[in-house]
């Protein structure tokens, strides 16, 4: 049953040099016959796969808030004409802070978003400046105030360490910022540098300079204890959350539970298969009033590649893979058919195995990706 819905707008008033998702600029975009094929890809596959209750909708990104109010208005109407929106529906969107006026937070309540997700990444002028960021510390504090004056009660904030020529103490001050704001969630990147990135041109030319390895994990470690401190729980590798704001929508992509991708470039995971969507905007309307589905890749997942997806995913949660959901889901124990990878990794004190699940030690959070690894065929 599917219960998640993703949905994509590419559109971007300003390219930062880290960001690697599928995006363009704005300016002499065809936005509006973009919402209209998105409209289209939406009816056509619910008539294929149609939807139960809902239980989240995400839009991301690009900058979903760069849409004009009229836009968003729009994007608003068509998401209301294909999907029941029930009032205890996740309704997330993430958004620019400086880009949200009164007047689109006022459109996105009555519509019945209910958690913004605001891409802040620090409090430190010059580093936003230096990532390519267009907004400053000032408009996060403006954009929060405004959407608590209009009855958002659930908010989000993305910061991201290990960035170039950031300090500990940026981060420190960036943490005590976001517990001054009287929120209710947060995620918090390291940065990776993608291809295709201003960042790694700059890395290739040898001008770009990060933080050491050590510093950076000292970073993550500082992350982690000053969010436990102030009541948020780390629930995933990256993600703390007050209790009971932890996000539906990203357990639905840890937990491997089915959703829907719109949009361009955007991936779904539907009846066992992953789908990714074209990627350029043009070329995504085009296919779309032709009346064809604009996938442009469809990879059917097999049990055994399933069931490593539900290692790897589930691991990156705080709760780990659960092992009876895993029996439920697969017929196969994880503790049998993982035996020798989850003796190994308990040996090296990166995996225990409590209260009916496999989880990451704290000492396996810092070394992620060494113990996924190991349950990938």
């Amino acid at each position: 049953m599917v219960q998640a819905v993703y949905i994509h707008i590419p559109f971007c008033t300003h390219i930062c040099h880290y960001c690697d998702f599928n995006k363009v600029f704005l300016k002499g975009q065809p936005v509006e016959l973009y919402l209209e094929a998105l409209d289209k890809e939406m009816q056509t596959t619910l008539e294929k796969i149609p939807a139960k209750e809902l239980s989240t909708i995400f839009i991301g990104g690009g900058t979903p808030t760069a849409l004009s109010e009229t836009q968003l208005q729009l994007l608003m109407k068509s998401i209301h004409n294909n999907f029941q929106i029930t009032p205890n529906i996740e309704f997330s969107i993430e958004a620019n802070p400086g880009d949200l006026t009164m007047e689109k937070l006022e459109i996105l309540k009555e519509y019945g978003v209910n958690r913004l997700s605001l891409g802040v990444q620090t409090f430190n002028n010059q580093l936003l400046e230096a990532i390519g960021r267009s907004h400053r510390a000032d408009d996060v504090y403006a954009t929060i105030e405004n959407a608590k004056k209009c009855g958002f009660t659930n908010i989000s904030v993305d910061l991201m360490y290990g960035l170039p020529g950031q300090t500990i103490q940026d981060v420190e001050h960036s943490l005590k910022e976001v517990f001054a704001l009287d929120i209710q969630h947060s995620s918090a990147y390291s940065l990776i540098v993608e291809p295709k990135t201003v960042f790694y041109n700059l890395m290739n030319k040898g001008k770009l300079s990060l933080p050491g390895e050590d510093t950076e994990a000292m970073m993550y470690e500082l992350v982690m204890s000053e969010m436990e401190k102030h009541g948020f729980n780390q629930y995933e590798i990256s993600n703390y959350a007050l209790p009971g704001y932890e996000s539906r929508h990203n357990l639905v992509y840890w937990n491997n539970d089915p959703y829907y991708g719109f949009g361009a470039g955007a991936h779904g995971y539907l009846q066992s298969s992953r789908q990714a969507n074209i990627g350029p905007v043009n070329k995504y309307i085009q296919t779309v009033q032709a009346g064809n589905l604009p996938i442009r890749e469809q990879i059917s997942v097999s049990k055994k590649e399933q069931m490593e997806e539900e290692m790897f995913l589930g691991l990156r949660k705080t709760n780990g893979v659960s092992i009876s959901v895993f029996i439920e889901k697969f017929s196969e124990n994880p503790l049998e058919k993982y035996a020798q990878q989850i003796e190994e990794l308990t040996n090296k004190q990166l995996l225990m195995v409590s209260n009916g699940s496999i989880q990451l030690t704290k000492k396996g959070r810092m070394l992620g990706n060494e113990v996924f690894q190991q349950f990938l065929g």
